[in-house]
């Protein structure tokens, strides 16, 4: 054990390294998605190449399953999430993974959404490319998307 005296001890220890913000500081740096275009919600590159260009800076997405109340994992999953999107001038999605009928309810479905409104992630809204100040939602359901998605 050190003592606070040791000379031989840093008086300063380096920050912590996150390499999600690296990744999105460097894509940012290098314009790497300028001209991007976003259809007005998902789907295959023909849909997004119709849309406008992409207000978001970056996009992020939670996609719980929604067959039971979330824990402390998925908290952090939000905070990281919905934080990130907030912080770099982007949009995060909620797609709920409903590929699981059998064990999914809309109870979950809701206890999922005012968890996420708890830790002060409510607005789910965005600029519609195109139409500052009309908002739309950024809360998707996968089953919606089977089709495109097989």
């Amino acid at each position: 054990m050190t003592s606070p005296a040791d000379k031989n001890v840093p008086k300063t220890a380096p920050a912590p390294s996150n390499f999600l913000r690296h990744v999105i500081e460097d894509d940012l740096a290098r314009n790497a998605y300028e001209g991007r275009r976003w259809g007005g919600a998902p789907g295959d590159a023909d849909h997004h190449a119709q849309g406008m260009p992409d207000p978001a800076k970056v996009r992020m997405r939670f996609p719980p399953e929604p067959n039971g109340y979330l824990h402390i994992g998925h908290a952090k999953s939000i905070w990281l999430n919905f934080e990130m999107a907030r912080e770099y001038g982007g949009v995060c999605h909620l797609r709920f993974d409903d590929t699981n009928p059998e064990k999914e309810e809309q109870e979950y479905v809701d206890a999922i959404r005012d968890a996420i409104d708890w830790m002060g992630y409510e607005t789910l809204l965005a600029d519609r490319p195109g139409h500052p100040g009309i908002l739309q939602p950024h809360e998707y359901f996968a089953s919606d998307y089977f089709d495109f998605m097989y």
